[in-house]
């Protein structure tokens, strides 16, 4: 065949996330509408394009190509070449190569419903028009249906759902938007929703979503079955019904998310910037903390959905149903709380949602499409612009991270709280779904699960396990009795900094601040208020907080008056008595003295550096928390207050010059008490507390650059979830002249251990 002089051709390999997502019906789709010929196929990194046309509508496809791709696309490199043509006649979608054992995996994360199935969901005239599970290969779900690769419907939970021929034939069709959709269903062929009493019975109802909205207007609780488990859902401002849902769920204080139909509800009763409406609108529809409008808006969200707290969890609707559901509802928001008790993971079987969510909620709004894996919602905030995730769940997981060096065939556990775990394979650690704190046995049942489950889906199979040294975590004991894997241990900060490391592609050594509630140190004791000078290699302590003992070990956690007492004996003995402050008044003196024998005697009180006391000890101290309901309870109160105060003041602090410089926060407590006995504003105070551990921060950082000549510092933690210590430090840091690391990847508490322990780990193997 005679091929006319004005074709030309190109061979084009892009690299990066472009299956799975709708991505080849796109390339074709584009091809088609600028009249190219050719064809397109996955490989084992990406996919390979042939294209042939005219010079001048080749670029137009290039042109066009990143400019429209599904929102999912990455492209890590694109790579043209010219080549002869071949006098193609058509463009299509061909078989793809065959997967050879080293490639990468990648399963998509379940993906918000996108614009063009909203607009057929509330178009009368079509075919789908209010069906619960609409979707195409540009949104829905993946992660949570998934049950083998390749990603086809015979692997998927979907399965079960045989496609009618109409369903089938778009399914079939390169030019449909749901080719290849792997969840595609409509009402004739696919799952259906059903409203259940409590008990289980099925209501006899046409409608179950418009019966649901009802009951929602009446003030009922309702567990919503959704895409990675159930949420328990009632009207966020009706106070009746949000007070029981907290008695019932037993949760005494700890915030709810809610869920608002549009932005525009949102911004009525929040906040926001432009950062963070892009990620409420992302296709990973997060929980993303803004703050509250002051004064409140008509009407008001009760006050228990998040009692004492600025800031607000607020989502927007990701799947179909939670449309529905708002939907000329008269609903303006919805508490969407996990559907669990309090310490379990939430419940994503039918049979386990029934025992287990009865008694909290009124009815459940099932359905019976199954949900393979449970996947939580993610957490997130914006830091200067930047999106930081406090829990990387749904919308996140289980895209793999791309690592700057391969690493070895390895497991690591993470640590006991907000427990992740994560794989290395090749160029890539495969990091988990948050599961939760590895306290009781369905958490530990669902860790162990994960692993497998992991391993199957990805086909991973490890040849080493990297750990956390406390001896009791449960993720720990995992490791060392069951995995039969050579074990390497990883100190729980260093861990922190290095998947700080890990995510800027760094294998160099930096000023790590590592300030959180607890990590078992080398030396026996609770760290967790840590400057390290740390690489991937190794790493030495810098600096630490003065160690103070921990009365009753983890019952201080739970208990902050304890460390409050504990810091005022370290400072002034037994002349503490003499202070007149409503703390020292308030002190049951038998309990007490019972505390001072544990304490000198050193018995069940280990020694601590932790930062996370030293917040819970100024809380009970101020009176705003002597016990608490959640982890971290203390902390966050105190810088709930702090916000509320304009005050730029620090208190005193002094460094001791010993190895490593402890750093001494005696002065700090003792200018704390005497603002207490001269009256000032508890708001005030905490402003200065703040302020002062910024202070710290900037001033050790100097004092490890001058020593080492380092101005990289990384800052990680469970304390730098705290919004005004961590922009402080990001501030006074950056005017110092330091490069400052923050997460982006991971959370910065123990949800992002498990790279850190990864890379390290591998350094260890690599260079033992």
């Amino acid at each position: 065949m005679k091929i006319s002089n004005d074709i030309t051709a190109s061979r084009i390999k892009i690299r990066g996330r472009v299956q799975g997502i709708g991505f080849r019906p796109f390339v074709y789709r584009l091809a088609n509408e600028l009249g190219l010929k050719g064809w397109i196929l996955n490989d084992k990194e990406g996919v390979v394009i042939h294209i042939e046309g005219s010079e001048e509508k080749i670029n137009r496809f290039l042109e066009l190509l990143p400019a429209r791709a599904p929102e999912l696309a990455h492209f890590e490199s694109l790579v043209r070449r010219t080549v002869e043509p071949k006098g193609i006649n058509e463009f299509s979608i061909r078989q793809s190569e065959s997967r050879d054992e080293s490639a990468t995996i990648q399963v998509q994360p379940d993906i918000a419903t996108c614009d063009e199935c909203l607009r057929e969901l509330f178009d009368p005239a079509d075919r789908r028009y209010q069906y619960p599970f609409i979707n195409c290969t540009n949104c829905g779900p993946r992660f949570t249906i998934i049950r083998g690769v390749p990603y086809d419907r015979h692997n998927t939970t979907m399965s079960e759902f045989r496609m009618c021929s109409r369903c089938q034939q778009e399914y079939d069709s390169p030019a449909e938007r749901r080719y290849h959709a792997q969840p595609n269903a409509c009402w004739d062929c696919g799952p259906q929703v059903k409203l259940l009493t409590h008990s289980g019975a099925e209501l006899n109802t046409p409608d179950p979503i418009k019966e649901a909205q009802r009951l929602l207007r009446e003030g009922a609780i309702i567990a919503v079955k959704g895409l990675g488990g159930y949420h328990l859902a009632c009207d966020a401002l009706n106070r009746d019904a949000v007070r029981r849902l907290r008695g019932r769920k037993y949760r005494e204080d700890k915030p709810f998310a809610v869920m608002m139909p549009d932005i525009e509800t949102i911004c009525s009763y929040c906040e926001i910037n432009d950062s963070e409406r892009d990620i409420l609108l992302s296709y990973k529809r997060p929980i993303v903390l803004v703050r509250k409008r002051i004064p409140a808006p008509e009407p008001p969200i009760a006050d228990d959905v998040a009692p004492r707290n600025p800031w607000l969890g607020v989502m927007l609707p990701y799947t179909p149903l939670h449309h529905l559901l708002f939907h000329d509802s008269g609903l303006r928001m919805l508490v969407m709380t996990s559907g669990n008790l309090s310490q379990e993971p939430i419940a994503y079987e039918d049979t386990d949602a029934l025992r287990r969510l009865a008694g909290i909620a009124d009815y459940l709004l099932v359905h019976n499409r199954k949900i393979q894996r449970r996947v939580d919602d993610s957490v997130v905030r914006i830091i200067n612009g930047q999106e930081y995730i406090l829990r990387r769940s749904r919308g996140y997981a289980p895209k793999p991270i791309k690592l700057a060096s391969p690493v070895k065939d390895i497991l690591a556990v993470g640590a006991e709280l907000k427990n992740t775990f994560c794989f290395g394979k090749n160029n890539f650690a495969y990091l988990s779904h948050h599961l939760g704190d590895l306290e009781n046995l369905e958490t530990l049942s669902a860790f162990e699960q994960g692993i497998q489950d992991f391993k199957s889906l990805f086909q991973l199979e490890p040849r080493y396990v990297a750990y956390d040294l406390h001896p009791d975590y449960l993720s720990t004991k995992y490791a060392l009795n069951e995995t039969g894997l050579p074990g390497i241990g990883i100190q729980h900060h260093h861990a922190h900094i290095g998947s700080l490391l890990a995510e800027y592609g760094l294998d160099t050594e930096i000023i790590g601040i590592a300030f959180d509630g607890t990590g078992y140190g080398d030396d026996g004791t609770v760290w967790g208020g840590e400057v390290l000078i740390a690489g991937l290699s190794s790493y030495r302590r810098f600096a630490t907080l003065l160690p103070v003992r921990m009365p009753g070990a983890t019952r201080a956690i739970k208990e902050p008056w304890r460390m409050g007492a504990t810091y005022l004996y370290s400072v002034f003995g037994e002349e503490m008595w003499g202070l007149d402050i409503p703390f020292t008044r308030n002190i049951d003196t038998r309990r007490w003295h019972i505390l001072q024998q544990v304490i000198n005697r050193g018995i069940h009180s280990p020694l601590t550096s932790s930062m996370g006391r030293l917040f819970d000890g100024i809380s009970a101290i101020l009176g705003v928390r002597g016990t608490v309901n959640y982890e971290g309870q203390a902390a966050m109160e105190l810088e709930f207050l702090a916000s509320f105060s304009k005050d730029d003041g620090t208190y005193p602090y002094s460094f001791i010059d010993e190895e490593p410089i402890r750093i001494d926060y005696r002065p700090l407590i003792e200018a704390v008490i005497d603002d207490i006995t001269q009256g000032q504003r508890i708001q005030t105070i905490a402003r200065r507390f703040h302020h002062t551990l910024a202070s710290i921060v900037e001033s050790v950082a100097i004092a490890a650059r001058k020593q080492t000549g380092i101005h990289i510092v990384g800052l990680s933690g469970g304390c730098f979830q705290n919004y005004l210590l961590m922009t402080e430090c990001m501030e006074r840091l950056k005017s110092a002249g330091f490069e400052v690391l923050i997460h982006k990847v991971v959370p910065p508490n123990d949800g992002g251990v498990s790279l850190g322990q990864l890379l390290i780990a591998n350094k260890k193997i690599e260079n033992p």
